[in-house]
């Protein structure tokens, strides 16, 4: 038994010097591969639609309508991925207008 503790102990602090290093890494401007940091954007650049209404209280019933077509869709469907690819849009918008406010709501 006071083997395994010994194991777990091992490994927990394996596992902190590892990820110590890699905060280090990124900190001070060295680069390791597939190392991950919080501050870096993930995915593709997004665009606000300034298509959608500006007020937040409209914005949110497009939201809710956006929702309530996702949940009765098929999974998986063409309507499934349309009211998905619309709460995209309408959340982005409700971001920028979140950032724009004095002061920032975000």
């Amino acid at each position: 038994m006071a083997k395994d503790k010994d194991k777990k102990k091992d490994r927990e602090r394996a596992k902190a010097s590892t990820a110590s290093e890699a905060g280090k890494a990124a900190h001070d401007g060295s680069k390791k591969a597939n190392q991950h940091h919080a501050a870096k954007a993930h995915g593709r650049a997004t665009t606000v639609d300034t298509s959608l209404p500006a007020t937040r209280p409209e914005l949110m019933e497009l939201h809710a309508a956006a929702r309530a077509r996702r949940n009765g869709a098929v999974l998986d469907s063409p309507a499934f991925r349309d009211a998905i690819f619309d709460l995209e849009r309408i959340e982005i918008r409700i971001a920028a207008i979140d950032r724009a406010a004095e002061p920032p709501l975000g």
